[in-house]
């Protein structure tokens, strides 16, 4: 049988995660541990599938590395990386720029650096803009490193985002922007938290699967620094 890490909580269900290549279950505190393993038996072909993709994720994220001439995403559309002659990085439009013989690890880092800084710049001027048509105000308006999350809101009213989302498109970006500033007047999930999205955006929920396709793309690109 499959080995796994088994966690009980005061839940009504169980349920299996792929977490790094391992196998965890979560189960309810009183279900008998026979029973947790008859279900793991049961899912062993899902979670063979599930473990080789997860494997396959891990080895593209390890090979993942950026030269020059490769090409990167800005809002959506791709962008080669070149060499310019001088000690300046930055990005004209055209193709993302930085000085000629840095290594591999090097170009990376300066892509990020850039990404950080177009991210600060255009996501802040799209939540000033959709805060005037919300009706909101956002104190202020933060650039993280966050994985997981493509934003935030706190309950101070202050806006963050991955700089990761500045590779989206302008339409996914336009969502995750209208999504945390809805959060200002309501902080939970709830029917009126969606009705100001989609007030907004009519189109959301296509907007929220083309934000997980991203997902999905990005899980495969190791851009930690």
């Amino acid at each position: 049988m499959t080995e796994y890490t088994l966690k009980r909580s005061n839940r009504k269900t169980v349920a299996i995660h792929i977490i790094d290549g391992a196998v965890e279950v979560r189960a309810p505190l009183k279900m008998p541990k026979h029973d947790i393993d008859h279900f793991v038996v049961s899912k062993e072909k899902w979670i063979f599938g599930k473990l080789a993709d997860s494997l396959e994720r891990a080895t593209q994220r390890e090979n993942f590395r950026l030269g020059f001439g490769d090409e990167i995403t800005y809002r959506g559309k791709q962008y080669p990386i070149l060499e310019k002659q001088g000690d300046r990085i930055g990005f004209d439009n055209k193709c993302f720029y930085m000085p000629p013989g840095l290594e591999p690890e090097q170009i990376k880092y300066a892509c990020v650096q850039i990404y950080r800084l177009l991210a600060k710049r255009y996501l802040t001027e799209k939540t000033n803009e959709y805060a005037k048509r919300m009706s909101v105000t956002p104190v202020a308006v933060r650039i993280n490193s966050a994985k997981t999350r493509w934003g935030s809101c706190s309950s101070k009213k202050s806006i963050n985002y991955s700089w990761r989302l500045i590779m989206a498109g302008d339409d996914i970006i336009d969502y995750v922007v209208v999504h945390e500033l809805a959060h200002i007047s309501e902080l939970n999930h709830s029917t009126r938290f969606w009705a100001l999205v989609a007030g907004m955006l009519p189109d959301c929920n296509e907007r929220r699967a083309r934000l997980k396709e991203l997902q999905r793309k990005l899980a495969v690109q190791d851009w930690d620094i």
